[in-house]
C-alpha cells in the first residue's frame, strides 16, 4: 500500500507452525527469479496500458496530479515507463531495506498459545538480522491551492462522464475524525446517502455516487464523483454543488440522518469482528496508524459524541467549494458547453496524463 505493506496468511491452528516456517522462507530467502520479474512487468505494462482507455482510471490519475501535482508522492502516478526501468537489483534493494524487524508489527488471531506462538515464531526467524526504523513520513507541502475550476478530460463518444471530485484533506490523526466520518457517512457513503439518493435514486442519472476522504499519514484526499450518463452530466454537476452546499448549513442535518449515520458506522464493527482476518487488521491497523490501544474500545462513545454543529464545522473545513478541483472526464463535443452554461467554474482542457492541451473548439 502506499504508507504500509503487510504478508499474511490464514491457516489451520494444528498447521501455524509449518506455515510460519513457509513465510520466514519467503520473506528471508526470496530469489526474485528474473524471469517471473520480467512476467511480473509484462502484465503490469499491459494493465496500464488499458487503463489508459478507461474513464474511471483515468479520472483518477488526473484527479491526484491535479490535486497533489506530481512531486508530492500521493501524486505520483505509475506509467508503463516507470514499470519497464524496474530491474531485479532494485526489487533486491528495495526487499533488504523494507523488510527489517523494526518495522515490523506482528500480529496472530486464533485458537492458540501465545507463548507457543511466540516460540515458533522466534524459531522461524531466527535469522531475521536486527534493524530497521519505522518511516517518519514527513510529507513535503502540498501545492497552492487555487480556485474552483472543472477539468474536462475527451473521451470522445463516451456514453458517461467520470467525475473525480475534490482537495487535499486531513490526515488520519486529525481530532476532526470521528465528526468526519460521521458527516460524509451521511453526504456519500451508505447507498441511501444525499449524493446517491438524489443523483442515482431520483434523478436517475447513475448507477451510484458517493464520497470519501482517503486518510493517511499525510493529507489524504477528500473526493467525491461517479460516473453519470453523458446527456446529463451538467445537470448531475449541479446537483453535486447543491449537495455539498447543503452539508454546510443550507440543508440541516437532521436527527434521522444524523441517527443513522452514526448506528452505520457503530454497527460495521461486529462483522469486522466476527473474522479472524478481520479481527489480525483492526489490531494490526492500530500500530501501523498510530491509534490509541483502545481505540475500538471508545469508537463507539466518540461517534455518538457527535453533534449536529460538528457535522456542519468539518463540511465547511474540509470541503472548500470555492478552491474543489473538479475533474470530469467525457464526450468534450457533448457536455463541454453545457457544463460552461452551468457558471460553476471555468473549463480547462487536459489530456489523460493531466496535462494541458489547447482550447480547440470541437
Amino acid at each position: 500500500g502506499r504508507e504500509s505493506g503487510s504478508i499474511e496468511f490464514t491457516s489451520l491452528s494444528s498447521k501455524l507452525e509449518p506455515a510460519l516456517e513457509l513465510m520466514a522462507d519467503m520473506m528471508l530467502n526470496p530469489a526474485f527469479p528474473d524471469d517471473a520479474l520480467q512476467r511480473r512487468k509484462g502484465q503490469m505494462v499491459v494493465a496500464l496500458t488499458s487503463a489508459k482507455d478507461q474513464p474511471n482510471s483515468i479520472a483518477s490519475n488526473v484527479f491526484n496530479t491535479v490535486v497533489y501535482g506530481s512531486e508530492h508522492p500521493y501524486g505520483r502516478v505509475v506509467t508503463e515507463e516507470h514499470v519497464k526501468a524496474v530491474t531485479r537489483n532494485d526489487v533486491v534493494a528495495f526487499h533488504r531495506e523494507y523488510f527489517k524487524p523494526g518495522r515490523a508489527v506482528v500480529t496472530v488471531v486464533g485458537d492458540v498459545d501465545p507463548a507457543k506462538v511466540r516460540a515458533a515464531f522466534d524459531k522461524a526467524f531466527a535469522k531475521w538480522t536486527t534493524g530497521g526504523e519505522r518511516p517518519s513520513f514527513d510529507y513535503p507541502a502540498v501545492p497552492a491551492v487555487r480556485a474552483r475550476t472543472i477539468y474536462l478530460v475527451d473521451k470522445p463518444k463516451s456514453a458517461q462522464s467520470v467525475f473525480a471530485m475534490g482537495m487535499p484533506g486531513p490526515s488520519r490523526d486529525t481530532p476532526d475524525y470521528y465528526a468526519i466520518q460521521v458527516m460524509n457517512t451521511i453526504v456519500g457513503e451508505l447507498f441511501q446517502s444525499r449524493l446517491n439518493h438524489l443523483i442515482r435514486e431520483v434523478r436517475g442519472f447513475s448507477y451510484g455516487v458517493g464520497s470519501g476522504f482517503s486518510f493517511g499519514k499525510g493529507p489524504g484526499a477528500f473526493r467525491a464523483g461517479g460516473a453519470i450518463v453523458t446527456a446529463k452530466t451538467d445537470s448531475a454537476l449541479v446537483d453535486f454543488m447543491n449537495e455539498l452546499r447543503g452539508a454546510q448549513g443550507e440543508k440541516p442535518f437532521t436527527a434521522d440522518e444524523i441517527k443513522q449515520g452514526k448506528e452505520s458506522l457503530i454497527q460495521s464493527l461486529p462483522a469486522q469482528f466476527g473474522r479472524v482476518a478481520g479481527v489480525a487488521s483492526a489490531i494490526s491497523g492500530i500500530y501501523t496508524q498510530g491509534l490509541a490501544e483502545d481505540y475500538y474500545q471508545q469508537y463507539a462513545s466518540k461517534i455518538n459524541a457527535v453533534t449536529a454543529d460538528d457535522l456542519v464545522r468539518v463540511a465547511k473545513k474540509y470541503v472548500d467549494l470555492d478552491k474543489l478541483n473538479i475533474i470530469i472526464v467525457g464526450d468534450r463535443a457533448t457536455i463541454e458547453e453545457p457544463l460552461r452554461r452551468t457558471g460553476i467554474a471555468p473549463i480547462v482542457l487536459l489530456d489523460i496524463e493531466g496535462k494541458p492541451v489547447p482550447a480547440v473548439t470541437p
